[in-house]
């Protein structure tokens, strides 16, 4: 699991792409290019080294995450395997779940696109012609 280089440390792109934060690596520095994550508190740069124990907040919208890196990997594995890459806190996990449930409550607020049908447009002529 924890293949990293000698030096003990791994780039924060290819961190994120391995623990599953993000899909792809473009998209995990297009992340970091915004601002979306930090570590240790300070805005990052895609090649910065990552370390045991750094911790990371990373915003994807509406969510916030913070955690701490608990292993290093450069590789992409197993779903199971990425969740012991780190480690959430338990107040990010809580407000995690609290926005969740809130948006869970919410109204439903798609809207029906295209073509509309026939009593549709019976109805739409009735109450036009009012």
């Amino acid at each position: 699991m924890a293949d990293a280089p000698d030096s003990g440390r791994v780039r924060l792109d290819k961190w994120l792409w391995a623990a599953r934060f993000f899909k792809t690596r473009t998209l995990a520095a297009d992340a970091i290019a915004g601002g979306k994550v930090d570590v240790n508190g300070e805005r990052a740069k895609r090649a910065r080294p990552l370390q045991v124990g750094d911790a990371l907040r990373i915003r994807r919208p509406p969510f916030e995450t913070h955690l701490v890196v608990r292993a290093l990997s450069e590789r992409r594995g197993k779903s199971a395997d990425a969740g012991q890459l780190y480690e959430e806190t338990e107040a990010s996990r809580a407000a995690r779940e609290a926005l969740a449930t809130q948006l869970r409550a919410l109204p439903d607020t798609r809207f029906e696109t295209g073509r509309p049908t026939k009593r549709d447009r019976r109805a739409l002529d009735r109450f036009r012609s009012r």
